[in-house]
């Protein structure tokens, strides 16, 4: 039985679909909180429902005892976290809430670890880590200098993770997402907002010129390497990314307007203190020690979103974002 929070988010919805196909026991637990439209999160929460295998728990990591009470109940093997505030400039506006759930959710997790005897987690942490450093990013960097409070709660988060690895010899996987992307995708992220405005006519918010790069990686190769993570390690951090040169957010656009059909119009803001200027991630270690890389390229799942999109627009249209 494998415990999966974060179960109507984005990734971890996915997570669960591969996970359920393959006839693993999944608990999934979410809070299905409103830091976005929560309907998108009831369609991917849908989604799972089918499977006989998947029990969900309207539940919230930092609530302790209601956690007790789940890992007491069943036979837990192994813990993948997911769960957790994400965002980096409404981390600027709501820090706290970001320590609460980041840092001391996952502390409660690692406690039921400890309690309970489990010994495999996965944790997912963020590229934000890597602001100002060399690219491509390598896990060896320091990352001690986080510019946003979100960075910060996700580093907090790992050194936590080492902590009971270290004293309790939890087997962890930390895996460093980098700009994930895909059908469903988070209405709060540039690629969703970009298809929904260009397709309504409506200005795209441009913070920047547009020649900001990310190392964009698409949903299904993300799922499919933190499934990968559930692999004995001892403790390893881990990048999971496209591993290639990043692509500029403009030339995002060209693509999603070629696949609408639309011409974008731009509404251009300044940049962001609290965001990063390129993330390209060096996905060398994951290779070696998960044997896995994406296979998705850009184009294709800039096509695939877009035609996510359009065959959901009946009830898309009415998110906000």
């Amino acid at each position: 039985m494998i415990v999966l929070t974060g179960v109507a988010g984005f990734i971890a919805n996915k997570v669960a679909d591969i996970l359920l196909k393959s006839g693993k026991n999944v608990i999934g637990i979410d809070n299905i909180n409103d830091y976005y439209d929560v309907r998108i999160k009831e369609y991917r929460l849908k989604q799972l429902k089918k499977y006989p295998n998947f029990k969900f728990f309207k539940a919230d990591i930092e609530d302790i005892k209601t956690l007790d009470k789940i890992f007491s109940k069943y036979k837990v093997s192994s813990v993948i976290n997911l769960a957790a505030r994400a965002g980096v400039r409404y981390s600027m506006e709501n820090p706290f809430v970001y320590v609460s759930t980041n840092t001391m959710g996952t502390l409660n997790l690692l406690e039921m670890c400890r309690k309970y005897k489990i010994n495999k987690f996965v944790i997912a942490s963020t590229s934000s880590l890597y602001a100002g450093q060399k690219m491509p990013f390598t896990e060896a960097l320091a990352v001690n200098t986080p510019i946003s409070p979100y960075a910060a709660s996700k580093k907090g988060a790992e050194a936590m993770c080492y902590s009971y690895h270290y004293l309790y010899g939890i087997d962890i996987s930390v895996v460093r997402y980098f700009t994930v992307y895909g059908p469903a995708g988070r209405p709060d992220m540039s690629i969703i907002r970009f298809i929904k405005w260009i397709d309504e006519g409506t200005p795209i918010e441009l913070f920047g010129d547009g020649s900001q790069s990310r190392d964009f990686t698409y949903v299904d190769d993300i799922a499919k390497g933190t499934i990968k993570a559930l692999k004995k390690v001892g403790f390893e951090i881990m990048n999971l990314g496209g591993g290639n040169n990043p692509y500029e957010l403009k030339y995002v656009i060209k693509l999603i307007e070629k696949h609408l059909g639309k011409k974008a119009e731009i509404d251009r803001k300044p940049f962001h203190k609290a965001d990063i200027v390129a993330t390209w991630a060096d996905i060398s270690k994951a290779k070696k020690i998960l044997n896995w890389e994406p296979k998705i390229p850009l184009e294709k799942g800039i096509k695939n979103t877009v035609e996510w999109y359009l065959e959901n627009k009946s009830w898309f249209k009415n998110i906000k974002l």
